[in-house]
Order: structure tokens, then C-alpha cells, then sequence
């Protein structure tokens, strides 16, 4: 009987205990990427679908200044900046006005996610998706899976992984399709253009 108990008790804290790892890590990688205000990066986006016969490769900038949002600068392809503040997501053109996008409810809901995680703002995810911590600050890996069933119909999982800075982003759909996003030149962003404040609504 003793021996069941102990075993019971297991059963219930280590799971506890587990959750509790994820949390402190979770705070500890939040708060290493919250130093950096306002950061730079070049990416390479590989999005793969069933449908296709090859994968889509696409590259080029990445701006994100905390509490204000990003933009995303494709430059191969094709050119095209893609702005995304708050729940708002826009073309910009080339004098830097934002022209709104009707199509990018998908792309500016993971966007608000991502603004919330690199801002700190863990409750707004949690809100919405599951989140499992892995690893260490040097080396660490979030998996979130949605919470609502409507969204997870559609999207099977967002991981991210970094160190320091925020080093990739995998999206899996339901459908068999993924994206893998993956940053390098990742840098503290410096001065910013005056098209660039404008794109993000900045003084």
C-alpha cells in the first residue's frame, strides 16, 4: 500500500514538475530575446506542399522592432515588403505607405503570435496555443499547437527554435504542407530607414 502511494504521488508530480521546467524555461527565453529591442536578420523560406512538384524557395529581410512590429522584405524571387503591427498586416509601397492586405488573415495571426512571444506577452499565446519548452537558453526549442479547434482544423504546430536570438520557425498545416523559415546575420538593427518608420508607423 505504501509502495502505491509513492507511486500515485509520482504520477502526479512529475508531470507538475515537468510543466514547471517548461514555465522557467520558457520565461528564461522570452526574457534572453526581450534585450534586444529591435532586431535585424536575412531569411531563406522553403514552403513545401504536397501539390507541388518542387519546394517554393524565397529570400531577404526580416526588420522586428519590439512593440511596433515587422516587416518582412522579400527580395528573390520577387521583390515585396509586407508590413505586420499589431493585428494589422499591409503591402508597402515603394514611398513606404502601407497598402492593406485582405488575404493575410493566416499569415498576420502567426505574425501576432510571434510579436507577442518576442515581446514577452506569453499569456496572449497561451490564449491561443499549447506551448512545450525544450532544451536550454543556448539551445532551446518552443512546439505550440493550437487550442482552438477551428484553427487546428487548419494548423497542426509552429516551432521555434533559437539561442540568443530566434534562429528558425517551422509551420506544419494539416494538409501536408510546411514552411521552415531560417534567420542568419541575426544583429541588433542599428538605425532605422525613414521609409522603414513609416512602414511601422514609428516617429
Amino acid at each position: 500500500m505504501r509502495r502505491l502511494k509513492w507511486l500515485l504521488l509520482l504520477w502526479f508530480v512529475m508531470p507538475l514538475a515537468h510543466a514547471q521546467a517548461d514555465d522557467a524555461l520558457l520565461q528564461r527565453v522570452l526574457t534572453s530575446l526581450g534585450q534586444h529591442a529591435a532586431v535585424r536578420a536575412d531569411f531563406t523560406q522553403t514552403r513545401s506542399d504536397p501539390a507541388l512538384e518542387k519546394p517554393r524557395v524565397s529570400q531577404g529581410h526580416l526588420l522586428f522592432v519590439l512593440g511596433h512590429g515587422m516587416l518582412w522584405q522579400t527580395q528573390s524571387p520577387f521583390v515585396q515588403t509586407l508590413a505586420f503591427t499589431g493585428q494589422q498586416a499591409a503591402r508597402i509601397d515603394p514611398q513606404g505607405v502601407p497598402q492593406p492586405m485582405r488575404d493575410a488573415r493566416g499569415v498576420s495571426r502567426i505574425s501576432q503570435m510571434l510579436q507577442a512571444m518576442l515581446a514577452g506577452h506569453v499569456n496572449e499565446v497561451r490564449r491561443q496555443f499549447h506551448i512545450a519548452a525544450r532544451g536550454s537558453t543556448a539551445h532551446w526549442t518552443l512546439q505550440l499547437v493550437p487550442r482552438q479547434e477551428r484553427m487546428a482544423r487548419v494548423l497542426g504546430s509552429i516551432e521555434l527554435r533559437g539561442d540568443a536570438y530566434l534562429e528558425g520557425i517551422r509551420i506544419a498545416m494539416r494538409d501536408g504542407s510546411h514552411t521552415d523559415i531560417r534567420f542568419s546575420q541575426t544583429r541588433d538593427a542599428g538605425a532605422l530607414s525613414g521609409l522603414e518608420k513609416r512602414a511601422l508607423d514609428l516617429p
